[in-house]
This record gives C-alpha cells, structure tokens and sequence, in this order.
C-alpha cells in the first residue's frame, strides 16, 4: 500500500472513532427513553394487559387499593396507585421495568423485603411490560410525564 492510501486509511479510522466518541461525549437534543406513551399501539396494547394483569389490585383506573401507604393486617403494603396520586412517577422507567420483570425485592435490592406483588418474568415478554408501563405513563399530565422524562435522562 502507498503512502497516500495508507493516510487515507488512517484518517478514515479516525474520522469513525471521533464520531463513535462523539455518540458517548456530545450531549443529545432530546432524551427517549424505554416507555412510549406516545405510541399509540404500544399504549393501547399496553392497556389490554393491563386490564387483564394488573388492574385486580391496581385498580381499573390506576386508583390502587385503599389506604395504599398503610400496610395490611399480613405486612404486606398493598397496591399503590399508578395514577399522579401514587408514587410510580417518582421512579426510573428502568427500575419500574426492574421491579414488573423481577419483583420488588430483587429490583431494589431488598433481600428481606415481601411484597405481594409477583415478578413477570416469564409471565410477560420484556415488550409486554414496556407496553404497559407505556399505557401507565400516558395517562399522566404532560408537566408529570416531562419531570419523569428528566428523572429518566438524570438516571441513564
């Protein structure tokens, strides 16, 4: 090889790793995260399961149980609500895929903690929880939706 392909291979090479480092350094415009409330297949499909998975102790319209913040005569704290009165937008679209796919326990690392609430993996396909956290996210405000937007960018 010449001396002009060999400087050509090497400018090229670097030309494709800035741009590789620049994936990972330069800061994106818009942050996407792993739900999509703004899909409407995925929030409808999301809401099916729903219905049919979650909502006996979520509730038909994300409400939770009653007395959600106190636990019951067993320990066990019951189902909170998934609406903007519960605390589901408080956490990472991450750790609320962690908690559906593994449980509770296992996603925040609570090795004594009991939790009615059953792990999904193997219930549900990894899509199947994304559509649904989708379908939970959608109902929110669009002012709730974007602080979870942030906590997402902050925490990925």
């Amino acid at each position: 090889m010449g001396k002009p392909l060999q400087y050509l291979a090497i400018a090229g090479a670097l030309i494709v790793g800035l741009g590789v480092a620049a994936l990972y350094v330069l800061p994106r415009n818009e942050y996407t995260g792993l739900l999509q409330p703004e899909d409407a297949d995925a929030v409808a499909h999301g809401k099916v399961i729903y219905d049919e998975t979650c909502a006996a102790c979520h509730g038909a319209n994300l409400e939770g149980e009653a007395d959600w913040q106190t636990p019951k005569a067993d320990g066990l704290m019951p189902a909170p609500p998934h609406d903007v009165s519960g605390h589901t937008w408080h956490h990472s679209s991450q750790l609320l895929f962690d908690m559906t796919k593994y449980g509770v326990a296992e996603a925040a690392n609570l090795e004594n903690y009991q939790s009615a609430m059953p792990a999904y993996e193997g219930v549900l396909t990894d899509d199947e929880i994304i559509a649904v956290l989708s379908f939970i996210k959608a109902s929110w405000p669009e002012d709730v939706r974007a602080r979870h937007d942030a906590l997402d960018a902050a925490t990925n």
